[in-house]
C-alpha cells in the first residue's frame, strides 16, 4: 500500500506555529494548488489543502515563508477525528508534510495574495527552477553541448 502526496502551491496564509506541552514545534498551514485544467468559463481553479509540519521543519517554515510564498510539500494524507462542541464526530483530512521545499527566496513573492499570482504560479515555478539551474550549473567547455547533432562514433571508439 502507498500513501504519498506531492504538492506545489502557494501559502494561503502565514503558517500557524505552535508548541506542544512537551515543547515540540508544529505548524499548520494551507496551500493553494492550481488544477491542471480550466473550468467552463476558461478560468483556472485551485484546491486549498490543509497541511501540518513538525519540529525544525515547522519552525523553518514559519520563520522563512509567509502568505503567498511558493512551496513544495512531500508527505502523506492522514485523517483524524474528534467530537465537536455539538457532540457530532468531526473528521479532518490533512497532509502530514515529511519534506518541504522553499521554491522562492525570502521576500520574492511581493504580489502575494492576489488572484493573478495563483494563475501564474506554474510559470513562476518554471522560471525560478530555470534560474536556479542556470546559477548552479557549472559552465562547461563541452563542444557538443546544445549542438543537437549526432556524434559519429565507430565500434573501435567504444570501451566495451
Amino acid at each position: 500500500m502507498l500513501n504519498r502526496v506531492v504538492l506545489v502551491g502557494r501559502l494561503t496564509r502565514d503558517p500557524d506555529l505552535r508548541y506542544t506541552p512537551n515543547g515540540v514545534a508544529v505548524a499548520n498551514f494551507n496551500i493553494a494548488v492550481n488544477r491542471p485544467f480550466s473550468n467552463q468559463q476558461g478560468e483556472r481553479e485551485a484546491d486549498f489543502i490543509n497541511c501540518v509540519a513538525w519540529r525544525r521543519q515547522a519552525e523553518n517554515l514559519a520563520n522563512y515563508m509567509k502568505k503567498g510564498s511558493m512551496i513544495g510539500v512531500d508527505g502523506r494524507i492522514q485523517t483524524r477525528n474528534f467530537e465537536g462542541q455539538d457532540g457530532k464526530r468531526v473528521y479532518i483530512t490533512e497532509v502530514m508534510a515529511e519534506s518541504i521545499q522553499f521554491l522562492e527566496t525570502k521576500g520574492s513573492s511581493g504580489q502575494s495574495g492576489q488572484g493573478s499570482t495563483m494563475a501564474n504560479s506554474s510559470n513562476n515555478n518554471q522560471n525560478f527552477q530555470r534560474q536556479t539551474q542556470e546559477q548552479s550549473a557549472p559552465k562547461s567547455n563541452n563542444p557538443f553541448e546544445r549542438e543537437g547533432e549526432p556524434v559519429d562514433l565507430s565500434d573501435d571508439d567504444l570501451p566495451f
